[in-house]
């Protein structure tokens, strides 16, 4: 249901206590006290059949008693008691409730009994087992918490009660206040991905911090967390960094896929700026409030300690920001302001009798430079000089916590001294951080804010990944497998399939015997190449561990032996072990290529992933690689690549020539498309891949399937980003020419700025309600490039100029109950069907994806709108609160 009835939480005007109590140490009593006293100005009902009267106010024996429904209820109540309350407050009228009580658990099904008694009503449960609900704007302070969190703009979502109550101390003692505190408790209902449905549109959240420990619905998470990171920050903890890594399965990528790792990549991909420790958290909350995300963290450090200046350095270093390189411009500048004795170099050390004009000279040069994307400023209490004489200067140049339009970070260390001087920065809106560490880690939270966001924006290179031209040679393989009830395929079949998505692989030849791997050999040799010999078993998946892969054979005759001392050995090892054949191929020998490694694995919270890294026989103890989330195009390919230290080797080094790093692109999206098209896939293996100047080549490759799932078509619904809606494109003739009708592509947004200028003024102004004369890059990226689990945009593209024609678009609220559409069709093509041919695509999208109602919001001078809503069924009523307005409305089947 996501924030279906969700409202009644987070703005109620009448609260019930059930449990209220006036016995000390009760927590009943505890937050009825919380909330008289925190000034809640809307009606409080004590619900306790033991009293009559609690804290002044009349008492109710039960929910049923009450005299109207509240808008949210608060449980604190025995466990067995709360699925009887949960029904008389559906029954009443609420929507919604608190349910602080622990012990209701999945064992003695007692949360399946409070869920049951909701589902009648629709009725939401935050908790069980948390510590409430906190909306400091409207002074509620519903739960046991020891005090109260102040006012401002941050929301927290806490998995932990105990952080909860942690991060609301500290913030009060850095004057920091929230928009909503929510202990989210066990989740049996309501969880984080609905919070962030419902504060993504809040406007009293500026940012969203969040301390998780686990993701339940990992695919509505990352839909809520995409949507909402596209508005504003969310940062997150995540704990369990350091847990053992998955166990190993069939495939060494199994062993490598660490869940943490794959938290890492799945919060990156959602736009979710991560966090290790409690006070980063309201660091990066307080850096992203004041600055825009940075492309590059090039920093120029201002110094009066060498000492400090180095500890930032090395901090920076360790956040992937990078030291700015000074223009000669600016070391000349420099050279006119500073003493003999500075340092001639980034840190800029101003030496330790710096006095005020010093500062403010040193930092408006270094911040003037155009190789300087932010300015740190270091200060070393001394008796040379006053630290806030010092602030003073430095606050003096500022606009808005900015220098020149560009972030400035600053750090006066020490305690006494510099407590005045940092009053004095932050009055002026200067960010200000008690550690060289802290205020270098600040810097990076801005790029890796960015690195973050660009995973939300990508517009890479248009490329057909929907054509699935690759699935019937694969299902054929899948099918013969299954119908065999394996799981492993052989390596000629593995070779097969990925050959069919277009990763080179040797020519093989399978040979049953002995004999007939010399016979192979000998065909292979006269070609004028080496030859491999390998085991086929389809039961043993590691080759090498038998001792089952020789290399380097030069005879047919030695190829022969080679096989005979594999089997010798598989027998010596593993007697009843199957022994399905050989596979006898070239031995690739590429010079200088670098072996890697592309894997599948299966993640318990996010589905199928991806790896990318070092491969070879040593590809665990080395440990490079990068995960992924499926589906990727080439530039997250291209993301995961530079993400391992491999990825620097494969761009050259001293005579190496850089690898084809667009067939690399081409192998790991083939895998991701894989992976979409094929629920059955669980693991793979292609290790090592060969990469060089030349391309790439797979030596080996392992695949492993579930021999039920073959009949399942894909997408694959196990994945935890909705990939390309494939299916719904379609050719239409209309206006005399031919049209393509598909789902919107980021790629397409290459057409927007042509289309755009083809529309008139007035069609502008009809479609988006109000006049509009730009459309920001940004914006064009928002339009192009969607969740397709909460947006479809259908495009009409002329097939013979391939230009855009006309768009169709759906939004849909988060439980895509109900979802609204827009039209808008090219001027000059107008009249002629095409926007009759879009609306039919929306209306069978929406009624695909279980949508009840369409609705649109219509000018009412937009009389041609509103008469084909009329014509396709739409009822049309006055807009409830848009004047000049109609909403156009289409129930569906």
């Amino acid at each position: 249901m996501t924030i279906r009835n969700l409202e009644y939480a987070v703005d109620p005007k009448s609260v019930a206590v059930i449990g209220a109590s006036i016995r000390d140490g009760a927590v009943g009593k505890v937050v009825m006290d919380n909330i008289l006293g925190g000034g809640f100005s809307g009606k409080v009902f004590p619900v306790n059949p033991k009293y009559d009267e609690v804290a002044g106010l009349r008492c109710y024996p039960d929910a049923s008693s009450l005299p109207q429904a509240p808008d949210l209820g608060v449980i604190v109540t025995p466990p067995q008691t709360v699925p009887g309350i949960i029904s008389q407050l559906g029954e009443k009228g609420t929507r919604a409730a608190v349910v602080i009580t622990a012990g209701l658990t999945r064992e003695n099904g007692l949360r399946q009994a409070m869920l049951d008694a909701a589902r009648p009503h629709l009725f939401r449960i935050i908790g069980p087992n948390t510590l409430g609900l906190m909306l400091p704007p409207a002074k509620l302070n519903a739960g046991f918490s020891h005090m109260a969190p102040s006012e401002g703009n941050i929301a927290l979502l806490s998995q932990s009660g105990a952080i909860a109550t942690s991060l609301i101390d500290w913030a009060a003692e850095n004057n920091l206040g929230f928009s909503h505190v929510v202990s989210l408790g066990d989740m049996a209902d309501v969880d984080v991905g609905d919070w962030l449905d419902m504060l993504a549109g809040d406007p009293r959240t500026g940012t969203i911090i969040m301390y998780l420990e686990t993701i339940p619905e990992p695919r509505k998470f990352m839909s809520a967390a995409r949507a909402a990171a596209r508005i504003k920050p969310v940062i997150a903890i995540k704990s369990g960094r350091h847990e053992a890594a998955a166990k190993a399965a069939a495939t060494h990528t199994g062993a490598l896929s660490g869940a943490d790792r794959v938290v890492e990549a799945a919060l990156r991909r959602a736009g979710i700026l991560r966090v290790k420790g409690l006070a980063e958290l309201f660091d990066a909350a307080e850096i992203t409030a004041r600055f825009a995300p940075l492309g590059r963290s090039r920093v120029g450090v201002v110094t009066n300690g060498g000492g400090a200046g180095v500890l930032s350095v090395d901090q920076l270093a360790d956040c992937g920001s990078e030291l700015a390189g000074l223009s000669t411009q600016t070391i000349e500048r420099l050279n006119g302001v500073l003493p003999p004795t500075w340092s001639h170099a980034n840190p800029v050390d101003i030496i330790g009798d710096a006095s005020p004009e010093r500062y403010r000279d040193a930092v408006a040069a270094v911040a003037a430079d155009d190789g300087v994307d932010a300015v740190l400023v270091l200060t070393c209490p001394t008796g040379l000089a006053s630290p806030t004489d010092a602030a003073r200067a430095v606050a003096d140049l500022t606009t808005n916590g900015r220098i020149q339009g560009k972030p400035i970070l600053t750090c006066w260390l020490g305690e006494h001294t510099a407590r005045k001087a940092r009053a004095i920065l932050q009055d002026a809106g200067v960010a200000s951080f008690a550690t060289p560490a802290d205020a270098s880690s600040a810097v990076s939270y801005l790029s890796d804010w960015s690195r973050a966001q660009r995973a939300l924006t990508r517009v890479p290179a248009a490329r057909q990944q929907h054509e699935n031209g690759a699935r019937e040679t694969v299902v054929e393989i899948f099918s013969d497998v299954a119908r065999e009830r394996r799981r492993m395929l052989t390596e000629p079949e593995a070779k097969a399939v990925i050959a069919a998505y277009g990763i080179p692989v040797p020519t093989t030849i399978v040979a049953s015997t002995p004999d007939e791997v010399e016979a192979a050999a000998a065909k292979i040799i006269n070609e004028g190449s080496k030859v491999v010999v390998k085991l086929l078993s389809k039961a043993i998946s590691h080759k090498s561990d038998v001792g089952g892969v020789v290399l380097n054979l030069e005879t047919p005759s030695g190829a022969r032996d080679a096989a005979a001392g594999i089997e010798q050995r598989v027998r010596d090892k593993e007697p009843d072990a199957d022994i399905h054949g050989y596979a006898v191929q070239p031995m690739i020998v590429r010079k200088g290529a670098q072996e890697l490694i592309l894997g599948v694995s299966g993640d318990p919270i996010f589905g199928p992933v991806l790896l990318f890294g070092s491969g070879g026989v040593s590809v665990e103890v080395v440990d490079d690689t990068a995960i992924a989330l499926p589906p990727i195009d080439d530039v997250l390919a291209g993301d995961l690549i530079d993400s391992t230290r491999i990825g620097r080797l494969l761009a050259g080094y001293r005579d190496r020539k850089p690898a084809d790093r667009a067939r690399i692109i081409d192998a790991l999206v083939g895998l991701s498309r894989m992976i979409v098209d094929f629920p059955c896939l669980v693991a793979a293996d292609i290790n090592p891949l060969l990469a060089d100047a030349d391309g790439v080549v797979a030596l080996d490759a392992r695949i492993e399937i579930d021999p039920d799932k073959v009949e399942i078509e894909g997408p694959n619904p196990a994945i935890a980003i909705r990939p390309y809606p494939a299916g719904w494109s379609s050719e239409i003739a209309t206006a005399g020419r031919g049209f393509e009708i598909r789902p919107i592509e980021p790629a397409d947004i290459r057409f927007y700025p042509d289309f755009l200028a083809r529309i008139s003024a007035d069609d502008i102004r009809l479609r988006f309600l109000a006049p509009r004369r730009h459309f920001s890059d940004e914006m064009l990226k928002r339009l192009t490039q969607l969740d397709y689990d909460r947006d479809i945009a259908f495009v009409a593209l002329d097939e013979e100029s391939e230009e855009l024609a006309g768009v169709g678009r759906l939004s849909f609220e988060p439980d895509k109950a109900r979802a609204e559409f827009g039209l808008l069709v090219r001027t000059d093509l107008q009249g002629h069907g095409l926007g009759w041919a879009l609306l039919e695509r929306l209306i069978s999208f929406a009624r695909s994806e279980g949508t009840r109602v369409v609705e649109g919001a219509i000018l009412d001078e937009n009389e041609k709108m509103l008469a084909m809503s009329r014509e396709a069924g739409f009822s049309i009523e006055r807009h409830p609160s848009e004047k000049g307005v109609s909403l156009a409305r289409l129930v569906l089947d």
